[in-house]
């Protein structure tokens, strides 16, 4: 039995923030910012374009492009934020609500930008367990880029974070884009490095630390988690790529497409080459920036637009996510080629 991709769908704002802005707000060389953070541009959220509300944009283009009617999805996974329109709130069933998916049920999930890939692996096992789950849409949005102040130094790495929305729908029984073995990593002692401070329980928000600019996001260990962190982000890579390729009868020499989350240049063009990859068989999300677990998807359609994925590919989308995290799963597009 076989698990496939339907189709997918994006939201992107068409509100912008240029390197030149970037470059002015964080006070950083222009060049820094094009060349060695990768990004010409990266969409920012405009006055409506709320977390959720995202997803939902992206849900009605992938329901439109599959030509799947939305009362015949039986679950929704939410994929986005927990930085949405409400706090203690299930997204999954707002999205439900508003598509019309009045026979399927809804749950939210969470791995930070891995999330898309987690819930690709949760979806698919879910759908082999239990026959009355046939049709299954994830669906969110991410705009945490409210959370960055590009004076802070130490969260330069994140600077590249935008918004979007991003949505995918998995069919049990479907003989197209069918989705292969994942593979996923994490390591708890990076679960402290990256967070919000305050705005938890630990320290509820207060004027005072809305006024002084504590709500957003840090890093308690700069020079500690760089150390710990820099290698082994790119051995783990590396290592859920070939391990997922691997449980699916692949190597990466058998990798087509690579559809990759936006990180710095040097970083991306190591893992291809690792992989023997060329740039070709990848898009670098330059003018998207890093739109958290919606970067695999936003490269998928990506690819398929500019044909740079054909049937019979082997397609790997991989992610990270602070945490720290790191996932991939392997999909043979199309119908046709090599057999699984």
């Amino acid at each position: 039995m076989s698990i496939g991709i339907v189709s997918t769908g994006i939201y992107i704002p068409e509100a912008v923030m240029t390197a030149e802005d970037i470059a002015t707000q964080s006070n950083l060389p222009l060049e820094v910012v094009k060349y060695k953070m990768g990004i010409s541009k990266k969409p920012i959220p405009g006055r409506d374009d709320h977390t959720v509300a995202m997803g939902i944009w992206a849900a009605e283009k992938a329901l439109q492009k599959g030509n799947v009617d939305p009362k015949s999805i039986d679950l929704i996974i939410y994929i986005g934020e927990e930085h949405k329109e409400y706090p203690l709130w299930t997204a999954a069933i707002k999205i439900q609500e508003e598509l019309g998916a009045f026979h399927a049920w809804a749950f939210d999930v969470a791995l930070r930008c891995g999330t898309t890939i987690m819930a690709m692996k949760v979806a698919k096992s879910m759908m082999l367990a239990d026959p009355s789950i046939q049709t299954v849409l994830l669906a969110g949005g991410y705009r945490n880029s409210d959370f960055i102040d590009y004076t802070n130094e130490s969260t330069r790495f994140m600077f590249n974070l935008g918004a979007g929305g991003a949505a995918m729908i998995l069919k049990r029984n479907y003989d197209k884009n069918i989705l292969l073995e994942s593979d996923i990593i994490t390591d708890g002692s990076f679960s402290e490095d990256v967070l919000v401070p305050v705005g938890g329980t630990k320290q509820p928000l207060t004027t005072e630390l809305l006024e002084n600019s504590m709500y957003r996001l840090d890093v308690m260990d700069p020079q500690g988690m760089k150390a710990r962190l820099e290698q082994k982000s790119m051995d783990n890579f590396l290592k859920v790529i070939r391990n997922a390729l691997f449980k699916s009868g692949y190597s990466e020499k058998d990798i087509d497409y690579l559809a990759i989350l936006h990180m710095k240049k040097s970083a991306h063009d190591y893992v291809l080459g690792e992989l023997g990859l060329t740039k070709e068989q990848s898009i670098y999300l330059s003018d998207y920036g890093h739109i958290g677990q919606m970067d695999q998807i936003i490269s998928l359609e990506l690819a398929e637009k500019s044909e740079k994925i054909k049937s019979g590919d082997i397609v790997v989308l991989v992610s990270a996510g602070i945490g720290y995290a790191w996932g991939a799963i392997a999909v043979k597009w199309g119908t046709e080629g090599r057999k699984i």
